[in-house]
């Protein structure tokens, strides 16, 4: 072992070599245990560090790759802080976001005086709870296909009112800090004022650049992919820099370069290629940090974990719950909008190791913030993958989270259905659903769509079509379709693989027809001819496979060519 770890640091390649490696191995664990990356990481950087492993050594090189990761992760933040979007948040995103803000940071605040923390540490804390993982968010949004849902939109909604908390959060934090060191040349409070005076100018600067630079600029830039990748990168470290030089810390710079360019056409595709380099780069943060924690010294912060752990699992859903359902929202709705939020996030831990630079809490209470990271984030990840099973088990419990009159989901299905009898009813209205619509229409099918993107039945109402919102998960709206008559029901919703999730809508809506004893045909499509047996066995009628269907229908065409051709 003394041989292995001697060659190990005889080279920061070596050591740095052994770090990934690690990191693969740990990752591939993590994903077998179906955990998010995040999770991993953590743990990479606590094996590595002195109370384990030991491998982190030349921690001048880790710090700097650190450093870089933080300012492209704030980058990319920041290019998602368009200013045209936060000004057109809907009230309940505002709302929700704020409510669990403020919820979260005083009962925390409270459990933290509570459990014995300082009242500048219980401060800390409190405000690193209220922080959740967008990152996590939207990908495991994106893999139930749950994104354009109304919860999905509500939760994408206050994650960047958390967002913009985190900006004012450590714009706060930069200024405090500057009084840390207070010398000969003024008082902490004229520090402050300094730094906040060169916040103010720099802001303006950026508010510049937007104006009249940014997307002339960058539509220059764009012309060459390999120079926009190099510009974004340089850009987010310029702003950095200037940001640490200036006093007001490196993250804050580099959130101010992504904010710069958020206005910009090209801002998605920066962000789909630093992802995976902000991805990488994080994960020498996760080892700085884990090089900073004394596992001896952990023992004592398992307690104070587990308490503040089921407060962020429980607490941040009841509070969305809460006001969700005030608001005029369903139950359900607010259920799966509040568990989106029942973790905290790698800002919660950038956040502390900020505080702990500047020498206002101790690595003690970077540990208990990183505990609650793990166990929340890997508790979370299931609340949300299995959201809908863990639904029907507690339904019985949530009725006093909604009003007697949910009137805001009220609104979108009770628009008047037109009256008569349809023969087919479609849902999903993505490009799949749109085009069966479309040909069903064509060849003189009375049709009514259904979609759980209020905005999607929206446009497809302006064009005369007969559409309603809802949710084919829902039992209850199943119930209330006007069945009668209808020959087909077409599911075009989002793919899924049964054999990795136990949720898939599909069966859901089947499952939901068979209560409501309906006799017709049930088309289900699906990208997984594996599903097939599955499916039928649950009692699809017709299986649709889109690849399939469309490269038969392509060779038959191309076959009929061919024929004309020749003759």
């Amino acid at each position: 072992m003394n041989i292995v770890s001697n060659l190990i640091h005889t080279s920061p390649f070596y050591e740095v070599t052994a770090l990934l490696t690690l990191a693969a191995a740990v990752g591939l664990v993590g994903m077998v245990l179906r955990q998010p990356m995040i999770v991993s990481f953590i743990a990479v950087g606590v094996l590595a560090g002195p109370s384990a492993l030991g491998i982190v050594q030349t921690h001048e090189h880790i710090q700097l790759l650190a450093e870089l990761g933080i300012a492209v992760l704030l980058f990319l933040v920041g290019l998602k802080l368009d200013l045209k979007l936060i000004r057109t948040l809907g009230p309940v995103a505002l709302a929700t976001g704020l409510g669990q803000v403020t919820f979260t940071s005083v009962l925390g605040f409270i459990i933290g005086l509570a459990l014995g923390l300082s009242v500048i540490t219980s401060v800390y804390v409190a405000i690193a709870l209220t922080f959740s993982s967008t990152i996590i968010i939207v990908k495991l949004l994106s893999d139930k296909r749950e994104v354009d849902s109304l919860h999905g939109r509500i939760a994408i909604g206050f994650l960047i009112v958390q967002d913009v908390v985190v900006v004012l959060a450590m714009m706060a934090l930069s200024a405090l800090g500057v009084g840390v060191e207070e010398g000969a040349e003024g008082t902490a409070l004229g520090h402050i004022a300094t730094v906040m005076l060169y916040g103010l100018l720099m802001l303006g600067f950026v508010l510049l650049f937007i104006r009249f630079i940014a997307t002339p600029l960058v539509s220059r830039i764009a012309h060459s992919q390999e120079l926009l990748i190099t510009f974004a990168i340089a850009w987010a470290a310029l702003l950095a820099a200037i940001g640490s030089q200036l006093g007001f810390s490196k993250e804050l710079g580099g959130l101010l370069a992504g904010i710069s360019l958020a206005s910009t056409p090209f801002r998605e595709a920066i962000v789909a290629r630093l992802s995976s380099l902000r991805d990488f780069l994080l994960l020498f943060f996760f080892i700085a940090l884990g090089s900073q924690l004394d596992l001896s010294l952990l023992g004592a912060q398992i307690v104070p974990a587990v308490v503040f752990s089921l407060f962020v699992l429980i607490g941040n859903p009841l509070i969305v719950m809460v006001i969700m359902g005030l608001m005029g929202y369903r139950k359900r709705t607010g259920f799966l909008a509040g568990l989106t939020v029942a973790q905290i996030s790698e800002f919660s831990l950038i956040f502390m190791a900020m505080g702990l630079t500047l020498r206002h809490v101790s690595a003690e209470s970077l540990g208990l913030v990183t505990l609650v990271g793990l166990i929340t984030i890997s508790l979370s990840v299931y609340m949300i993958t299995y959201s809908h099973s863990l639904y029907a088990k507690l339904e019985p419990l949530l009725g006093v989270f909604e009003r007697r009159n949910p009137f805001r989901e009220l609104k979108l299905e009770k628009q008047a259905i037109p009256a008569g009898q349809y023969d087919v009813l479609v849902f999903g209205l993505g490009r799949y659903g749109k085009a069966i619509a479309h040909y069903l229409q064509e060849e003189g099918f009375k049709l009514l769509v259904v979609d759980f993107n209020p905005e999607v039945v929206k446009q497809w109402r302006n064009k005369g079509a007969a559409a309603i919102y809802g949710d084919a998960c829902d039992p209850a709206f199943v119930a209330g379709l006007p069945l009668k008559g209808v020959k087909w029901i077409v599911s075009a919703m989002p793919q899924h693989d049964i054999g990795v999730t136990h949720e898939d809508p599909r069966l859901s809506l089947i499952e939901g027809l068979k209560q409501q004893n309906y006799a017709g045909g049930i088309a289900i499509s699906t990208q997984h001819a594996h599903d097939q047996d599955i499916l039928r066995e649950k009692g699809a009628t017709l299986i649709l496979l889109p690849f399939y269907d469309a490269a038969h229908q392509a060779v038959a065409r191309l076959k009929e060519h061919m024929e004309s051709t020749n003759a």
